[in-house]
């Protein structure tokens, strides 16, 4: 079984228009409390300092969640691309065909269930990561 690329390439843009929504959604949020975060900076004066605390933690597990949205658009859109290249659905580490399954449960996936490890593996060496290259 193969994956059909005009198939993949609607669930990938319904998924991106899906991402796109939600970080215009967090930006608007996180935009309105900025403004208003300058303005209301004497009105927290009076709040106990917990309240404080508690905004600045929403505050930033938002921010947190943008990030993660705006690496998930760029995967994407990195797929899309492959798609317009001829290169969705092959590993980028072996040149294999990336199982169909895999796809379903991952479309953005760049590499087979079996080459990620390796892949992980290269990454943390590169990066200087414990551990002797044997091991790999």
């Amino acid at each position: 079984m193969t994956v059909d690329p005009e198939q993949a390439r609607k669930r990938l843009q319904e998924e991106k228009a899906r991402v796109e929504g939600l970080i215009h959604s967090i930006k608007d949020e996180l935009g309105d409390e900025g403004e208003s975060g300058q303005l209301s900076e004497l009105a927290d004066y009076d709040q106990h300092p917990a309240d404080t605390a508690s905004e600045t933690f929403e505050r930033e597990k938002d921010v947190s969640i943008l990030e993660q949205l705006e690496q998930e658009l760029e995967e994407l859109q990195a797929a899309l691309e492959r798609i317009d290249n001829g290169t969705y659905g092959i590993d980028e580490e072996t040149g294999k065909p990336i199982a169909p399954e895999r796809l379903e449960a991952v479309p953005t996936a760049r590499t087979n269930v079996d080459t990620e490890p390796r892949r992980e593996a290269d990454s943390r060496l590169q990066r200087g990561g414990a551990g002797d290259p044997e091991e790999y």
